[in-house]
């Protein structure tokens, strides 16, 4: 073989090497989200140690700050890979209700479904169990709302002020710190329907049944849309 080959050969095993360390980076780092996610959910965000991610991924302590920067940094990516889509997806849908009303004001239940329903869509494409993922969900809305990276922050804000918007439009009678609380009750509402529904199951000795996903939201709907009415 002459040395034109010699280094052909080289070169192409060089990338070979290259592309199998690409590809065990995007593996671990994968990992290392997944194990992150699930720990969060099961044990809250300021419980779960740095090492604890890493024995749960079968990485080194260093890998996070490599992938991720820091912890910090590994919380914002959990936030924004669950928030952003859930947000995008209420955004969509409340594109397609105005469009679909033009003028005239939304019916209410329309906008809360909008509201809520991307949460439970969203769980198909997760990777946790739908158990582990609400809980997640309700920790992420709850714990480390105060914390949230800049540009899931934005987000949220773009969203929350399209629909208080839809709201204030579907009840125009109701003065505009009314209207305000009766979304952060619903919020709350919701948040703590997500998180706890476990424990109503246990409290309730069986009575709050074994209700479908799509029931449980249908039932927080219809009661999230009737504390919105209240008074008319």
């Amino acid at each position: 073989m002459d040395g034109r080959g010699v280094v052909t050969r080289q070169a192409a095993q060089g990338k070979q090497r290259g592309a199998t360390r690409r590809e065990s980076g995007a593996e671990t780092r994968r990992r290392l989200l997944e194990a992150a996610e699930e720990l969060f959910s099961q044990e809250g965000f300021e419980r779960v140690s740095v090492r604890d991610i890493t024995e749960r991924a079968s990485a080194n302590v260093a890998a996070i700050n490599y992938h991720f920067g820091s912890r910090e940094g590994l919380v914002g990516q959990v936030m924004a890979r669950y928030i952003n889509p859930i947000n995008e997806e209420r955004l969509r849908l409340l594109d397609e209700i105005e469009a679909r009303h033009g003028d005239s004001p939304p019916p209410l239940e329309e906008v809360m479904d909008a509201f809520v329903r991307p949460f439970a869509t969203q769980v198909s494409r997760s990777e946790l169990s739908e158990r582990l993922f609400f809980k997640l969900m309700a920790r992420v809305c709850g714990d480390q709302l105060a914390e949230l990276p800049a540009e899931v922050e934005r987000g949220f804000e773009t969203m929350l002020a399209r629909f208080r918007a839809a709201f204030r439009r579907c009840l125009p009678e109701v003065p505009e710190e009314e209207l305000t609380w009766r979304i952060h009750f619903a919020v709350g509402a919701m948040l703590h329907s997500m998180a706890h529904w476990e424990m109503l199951n246990r409290f309730s000795q069986g009575a709050a049944g074994s209700p479908t996903t799509e029931t449980i939201l249908n039932r927080l709907i219809q009661f999230a849309v009737a504390g919105m009415n209240q008074g008319r």
